[in-house]
């Protein structure tokens, strides 16, 4: 019983990290690519995704209770997996294990992304716009945290969709497996540019 349930969770934390959070992921990298054209298009998708209706309760439901639960499952996971070598063929074992150690750094990334933008906006009643964005990226260490932690979250969310994909029983053969593993490199490497190109956009003031 108690393998059954754990196997369970392992599913649904797979599931969680593609629908919704790796959609809310998507869609978020989306919305700060848009100060890449300038300061006026990123605050006015800023302003249509902070007047949806129902925001809060669809924040809590759709992205924050979703990923508490990843995130959770995902440091139990981190702690106790352990790299199997006659299972995992030489690059999806250091995938395997990069997935874990990219999980660690995405949430620390997380909490302190929340807290600066979300929480400390509530707090002092300050408006999520561009000019927020350009003051964070006026210090050149966030600068780099925020590439780190970016691709940390790109890789996880990419390489964790393989996983998904092989958990939930959609990709079986060793060929469809290998093909998704570059299929993923790809969208790894597709959402890295769109954050480091918004980042780089806060940079210089676009």
């Amino acid at each position: 019983m108690a393998e059954k349930r754990e196997f369970f969770y392992r599913r649904l934390h797979s599931l969680l990290g593609v629908v919704p959070v790796g959609v809310f992921l998507i869609v978020h990298l989306t919305i700060n690519h848009f100060a890449a054209y300038g300061e006026e298009r990123f605050n006015n998708a800023v302003h249509f995704m902070e007047s949806l209706p129902f925001l809060i309760v669809m924040q809590l439901l759709i992205i924050y209770l979703p990923i508490i639960f990843h995130a959770v499952l995902g440091v139990y996971i981190a702690l106790t997996a352990k790299n199997n070598v006659s299972r995992y063929g030489f690059l999806r074992n250091w995938l395997f294990k990069l997935q874990r150690i990219s999980g660690i750094i995405t949430l620390i990334f997380l909490v302190w992304h929340v807290w600066e933008t979300r929480i400390a906006s509530a707090i002092g009643n300050t408006e999520i716009n561009f000019d927020m964005m350009e003051d964070v990226f006026s210090n050149p260490f966030m600068v780099w945290f925020y590439i780190i932690g970016l691709i940390s979250t790109t890789f996880h969310f990419a390489n964790g969709l393989w996983s998904f994909l092989v958990s939930w029983g959609i990709i079986v053969s060793p060929r469809s497996q290998q093909i998704t593993t570059y299929a993923t490199i790809v969208v790894f490497i597709a959402l890295s540019y769109l954050g480091i190109r918004s980042i780089l956009a806060f940079t210089m003031g676009a």
